[in-house]
């Protein structure tokens, strides 16, 4: 007969205990708080890739403008395959620890007018990187300007970018396979895509393209 009054007090002592609420409480709020924590890292992370690959295209373009600024001979400086390799090299110090090499695509193309068509073509273009992407303009060989489709200018955006007369523009894109901290669970992945483009500083022979030997990084 006592049984029930004991029972009947342990459940009102239970009823009445808080004593373990704020764990509870924790337990349940935790995961909220950790997954916008991890969100943000991941945005922040996200945002810092992003910036690099416009960093690496307005770099390499401004680069590959500078080609020959140095050269003092009285011959009007072309560019080589040595140059080439320098700028893409830097282009891959400032990708250093993002994988680059095989999850992003560095491609440089020459921008020209034609002097006898007037037509805007690619007269040359390099490339860097393992990942299969290729220029969303056209290339140096069937779809130059000069061969295939006729190319407008370069660039995207309602205003694209064109050549002058006896002058060049160097152009570049970059792509990039973007994988995020914590997978796909924040941020999808997806191909990051940037552009960065440069009017070339000095005078420089265009006739011959890219002179020299030893080229490390054909569009292939």
């Amino acid at each position: 007969m006592c049984a029930k009054p004991a029972i009947s007090a342990l459940v009102k002592r239970l009823l009445n205990d808080t004593s373990g609420v704020s764990v509870v409480e924790f337990a349940i709020i935790t995961p909220f708080i950790l997954s916008f924590a991890l969100y943000g890292i991941e945005l922040a992370y996200f945002n810092t890739v992003d910036m690099k690959m416009s960093e690496i295209a307005l770099s390499l373009a401004d680069n590959a403008s500078r080609i020959g600024q140095t050269d003092n001979s009285v011959v009007t400086p072309t560019v080589s395959e040595t140059d080439i390799n320098e700028v893409m090299r830097g282009a891959q110090e400032q990708a250093a620890g993002l994988e680059f090499q095989t999850r992003g695509r560095v491609i440089l193309s020459s921008l020209e007018r034609d002097g006898a068509s007037g037509r805007q073509y690619i007269h040359w273009q390099r490339c860097y990187g393992n990942l299969d992407r290729e220029s969303a303009y056209g290339n140096d060989s069937n779809r130059s300007g000069l061969t295939g489709e006729v190319l407008a200018g370069m660039g995207d955006g309602p205003t694209q970018v064109t050549a002058a007369t006896g002058s060049a523009v160097m152009f570049v894109e970059v792509y990039y396979e973007y994988e995020g901290l914590f997978g796909d669970v924040f941020v999808d992945g997806g191909v990051l895509r940037k552009e960065g483009t440069f009017l070339i500083r000095d005078q420089r022979n265009l006739t011959p393209g890219v002179t020299g030997n030893g080229g490390t990084y054909p569009c292939t």
